[in-house]
């Protein structure tokens, strides 16, 4: 019942910047966590950044750590990933996660989020 899209994908070069965004629709309701997550052919969807409802707080995944930055916008139920100094091996398909609100830190893992959306390929070019 909850549709999730991303946007922002495409092909930078290497150093170059991206800012992709997520939108929630359908029967939505305003109160979630959210979660991006990327995934290459042949490997597991790992987790990138999640920020939570309750107070915005955010955690990174360490290769990512002062490069990439998560925020929200409630009003609008959308989430972006704004995401600078890209290496090749941020190469993949993002995905964007969501959940209603839980209180603690945000989730890390795929299992722990209800909505996903289809996708946004990032290609950073060397």
């Amino acid at each position: 019942q909850v549709h999730l899209q991303e946007s922002g994908g495409g092909v930078v070069q290497a150093g170059g910047s991206l800012r992709l965004s997520c939108v929630a629709s359908g029967h939505t309701y305003r109160w979630y966590d959210w979660g991006w997550f990327r995934q290459t052919p042949g490997k597991d969807r790992d987790f990138v950044a999640g920020i939570n409802w309750v107070d915005r707080h955010d955690v990174y995944e360490d290769s990512v750590k002062g490069r990439f930055t998560i925020s929200r916008e409630d009003a609008n139920i959308t989430v972006h990933l704004q995401m600078n100094s890209l290496k090749p091996e941020d190469t993949a398909v993002y995905y964007c996660a969501a959940r209603p609100y839980r209180m603690g830190p945000p989730a890390r893992s795929v299992a722990q989020y209800t909505y996903w959306g289809q996708g946004t390929q990032v290609t950073v070019s060397s």
